[in-house]
Formats: C-alpha cells, sequence, structure tokens
C-alpha cells in the first residue's frame, strides 16, 4: 500500500492509498498513533478511498506535547487539518476512536463530511469525568480548590477540563454516522451512547461482550468486519 508521510503545520500524518478523490481522515483515542490506521486504511484502499491518519499533540512523534492533549489545543488543530483536507479531496469521511471521536465532534464542521465511522466514542465527556471523580472519591468543590488531581487509577482530573465541557456540548451533528459500541464497555454508559445514537440518527452495532477497546483477535475481526460492511454500505 502507498503512504506519504507529511506535516500539516505542526501535525504528523501519513495519507495512505493510491490517490483517490475520497478520502477518510482517522483520528486515533488515548494512547494511539497514526500508524494505527493501517489496517483500517487497508480496507478503505480496496474501496478506492484514501486514509489521511494524524499525531495528536503527547502521542506517536508528538509525545513530548502531553501536556496539549486537551479539546483547547487539539479542535483549532482539527479544524486546521479539516482545511488541508477540503483543499485536497472533494469528498471527505471520518473514522474516530474514543477520544478522538469527541474531539471530532467539537473540532469539525460535520456538513462536509460523508460518511463517519466511530469506535468506542465518548458522546458526553462531561459524564465520563462525573464517573471518574466519583470512582476516586472527588467531589465538585475539591476539584475546584485544587484544579488538578491525579488519580490513584491513573486518571488527571481537571476543573479547567471539566468547565470546558460544560461550555462546549455537542449540540449539532449531521454527518451519517455508524457506532460500533462495545456491550462490557467499563469506560463509557450504554445509556450515553443510546442518547447520543437517538438525538443524532446514528446507525449502533454492539458487540455484547467487547470492552472500550478493540484489541483482541475475536474483537479485532468484529471491527474489520463492521468496516468493511459500513464502507459497502456508505
Amino acid at each position: 500500500m502507498k503512504t506519504q508521510r507529511i506535516h500539516i503545520m505542526q501535525t504528523p500524518a501519513i495519507i495512505w492509498g493510491a490517490p483517490s478523490e475520497k478520502v477518510y481522515l482517522y483520528i486515533h483515542g488515548q494512547g494511539g498513533y497514526k500508524e494505527e490506521a493501517e489496517a483500517f486504511a487497508g480496507i478503505a484502499c480496496r474501496h478506492s478511498c484514501q486514509v489521511l491518519s494524524i499525531d495528536l499533540p503527547g502521542h506517536g512523534e508528538r509525545k513530548p506535547e502531553a501536556g496539549s492533549f486537551v479539546p483547547w489545543h487539539v479542535v483549532p488543530e482539527l479544524l486546521s487539518v479539516m482545511r488541508y483536507i477540503r483543499l485536497h479531496w472533494p469528498h471527505v469521511s471520518l473514522c474516530a476512536n474514543s477520544i478522538g471521536a469527541w474531539f471530532s465532534l467539537l473540532g469539525l464542521e460535520s456538513r462536509w463530511l460523508e460518511e463517519c465511522l466511530m469506535v468506542s466514542p465518548v458522546p458526553n465527556m462531561e459524564r465520563l469525568i462525573l464517573n471518574m471523580m466519583a470512582q476516586a472519591d472527588v467531589s465538585e468543590e475539591r476539584l475546584k480548590r485544587e484544579q488538578v488531581i491525579r488519580t490513584s487509577f491513573g486518571q488527571t482530573l481537571s476543573w479547567e477540563y471539566l468547565t470546558y465541557t460544560r461550555t462546549h456540548p455537542v449540540t449539532r451533528w449531521e454527518a451519517p454516522t455508524y457506532i460500533l459500541y462495545g456491550g462490557a464497555d467499563n469506560l463509557i454508559e450504554r445509556s450515553a451512547v443510546d442518547r447520543f445514537t437517538r438525538q443524532f440518527n446514528c446507525s449502533l452495532t454492539i458487540l455484547e461482550h467487547g470492552g472500550h477497546w478493540f484489541h483482541t483477535k475475536e474483537r479485532l475481526d468484529f471491527l474489520y468486519h463492521w468496516m468493511e460492511a459500513c464502507l459497502q454500505n456508505g
């Protein structure tokens, strides 16, 4: 498969596949990187599409930028990436994972997207943060007072981040969207995914015994079959 490594301003990216008028922007989740798009790109290329994958701040080639993996840095960057894409491809779609899907909901003009695939998306970040606060036994008053609290399970709670989610709710999403969700996801509540699906008329597929991360062979096989089916229907 043909690949081309480029930079879109400060953002390292890979373009996968032979020239085409159709492209999928691939947005990884926490701990991901642009090279992980290879499997999806192999599927997309069979459907005469290219894929453009990027490293978000703090990931891949940008690990020293870990402090910038926050929406007020990521969202403007995604807008710049989308401006680049629209200059080079007339038909644009999206494939996004986990928190990458939430960043996309905030940072992309859905009216320009022809199709969206979301894997284990975070549809309501405020709800997720409140759940982590409850798990860590941290009250809003304490978080507001201390501003940043590191939890025992490895996540950092931030009052600034929580405030951002409340002032930037997702209220509009127009693109035809397919969602894959693991029924045993212990990070994202099923009710939040169901609510988002109803609100924005999405297509929802559930792997009942799947978790948040699709890493095992069985789950990856299901994921790739689902991706193939979405591209065939698109």
